[in-house]
C-alpha cells in the first residue's frame, strides 16, 4: 500500500512511540549512532522513539522481531554489517534480502585492532609473530557468531595467516571487559566503542581497519602500514524497515535521519570516536547490501568459515 506524504500528514505519521530494534547489546556503534539522533528524531516526530535492545544469535533474535513486525512504521531495526554476514553462518528465520526494506545507510567506521595489555605485543606485527609462534594458543573475540567484529577477526586472522581461537561473547561491552581482564587476547573492535578505552591505557591499539588513519587516533597506523598491504574492512550500519512498509514512511525517516545525522553536535561526537555519518537512498542501501553479501560469501568460502 502507497502513500503520499500528503496522505501521511493528514493521518499524523507518527501518532504514537516508535520502537527502533537494535539487535545487540547497548554500546555496539549501531546503538551509539540511533542514540546519538534520537533528541533530533523526536523533536522532528513529536513522540517518542524507543530503543530496545535485543541482543543474541549474532543480531538475528532482533532482526526477526523486525521482519515479523507490522509494516507500519512503528518498529524499525538498527544493524550492523553482521546483518549482511549472518546469512551465511545462520540458518535464519527470516529472508535477509526480502523481509525487510531498506531506509539508508546510517554510519561508516573503520575497526580497531586492540589487544589486551597482558598479551605484551605493542604493533600488529608483533601480535602476528606471537600468533605464529603459537599456532591455536591465542584467542580474539567478538560480540557474537556472525557479527561484524567476528567476521572482521576471521578477515584480520585468513590475511594474516594465523592459527587462532574465535571466542564469541554476547556483546562488545563483554568482549571489552573481556580482553581488559586478560580473557581474550585481541579484538576487531568497534572503533567508537574501544577508542576511548585505547586512549585511557586500558587497552593496546595496534591498527585500525581503514585505509588511512582516522583523525580520532592518528597516533595509530593502519593494519595495511603495519604488515598487511591492502588490508581494508571498514564497518557501517543501517536502518531497515519490515518489507511492504509504505514508501513515503521510508523516505520521512530517510529524509530525517539525514537531517538529525548532520545536526553539528552530532557530527563532533561521531568524529569524536571515529564514526562517520554516511547516508544514502534506500535503494542505494538495499543494492549495496546485495553487495556486500556477495563479498560475504567470497570470503567466507575462502577462509573457510562454517556456521555453527
Amino acid at each position: 500500500m502507497l502513500f503520499s506524504v500528503q496522505q501521511l500528514q493528514a493521518q499524523a505519521y507518527p501518532n504514537r512511540p516508535v520502537r527502533v530494534i537494535v539487535p545487540f547489546t547497548p554500546g555496539g556503534q549501531p546503538d551509539i549512532f540511533i542514540r546519538l539522533l534520537v533528541p533530533g528524531l523526536v523533536e522532528a516526530f513529536k513522540h517518542q522513539v524507543i530503543i530496545d535492545n535485543r541482543p543474541g544469535a549474532g543480531g538475528s533474535i532482533g532482526s526477526k522481531i523486525v521482519a515479523d513486525a507490522a509494516p507500519d512504521g512503528y518498529t524499525l531495526l538498527s544493524v550492523s554489517t553482521g546483518h549482511t554476514i549472518n546469512p551465511f553462518l545462520y540458518k535464519l528465520p527470516y529472508d535477509t534480502l526480502k523481509d525487510f526494506a531498506g531506509i539508508t545507510r546510517t554510519y561508516s567506521a573503520p575497526f580497531l585492532l586492540v589487544a589486551s595489555p597482558s598479551l605484551g605485543v605493542k604493533s600488529v606485527k608483533e601480535l602476528i609473530d606471537l600468533a605464529r609462534a603459537q599456532p591455536g594458543r591465542l584467542n580474539f573475540g567478538s560480540a557474537g557468531l556472525g557479527s561484524g567484529t567476528h567476521f572482521a577477526g576471521e578477515m584480520f586472522k585468513h590475511s594474516a595467516g594465523i592459527d587462532v581461537v574465535h571466542v564469541p561473547s554476547r556483546g562488545i561491552a563483554e568482549t571489552l571487559t573481556d580482553l581488559m581482564a586478560g580473557r581474550a587476547q585481541f579484538f576487531m573492535a568497534p572503533i567508537g566503542s574501544a577508542a576511548q578505552l585505547v586512549r585511557d591505557g586500558k587497552l593496546r591499539g595496534l591498527g585500525v581497519s581503514s585505509a588511512k588513519r582516522p583523525p580520532a587516533l592518528p597516533d595509530i597506523p593502519t593494519i595495511a602500514e603495519s604488515g598487511l598491504p591492502g588490508f581494508e574492512w571498514d564497518a557501517w550500519g543501517s536502518l531497515l524497515a519490515p518489507a511492504r512498509t509504505p514508501r513515503a514512511i521510508v523516505e520521512l525517516w530517510n529524509r530525517e535521519v539525514h537531517r538529525a545525522g548532520s545536526a553539528p553536535e552530532v557530527t563532533k561526537r561521531l568524529n569524536a570516536i571515529g564514526m562517520t555519518a554516511a547516508p544514502s537512498g534506500p535503494r542505494e542501501l538495499e543494492g549495496l547490501i546485495k553487495q556486500q553479501m556477495a563479498v560475504v560469501a567470497k570470503l567466507v568460502k575462502s577462509a573457510g568459515l562454517k556456521s555453527e
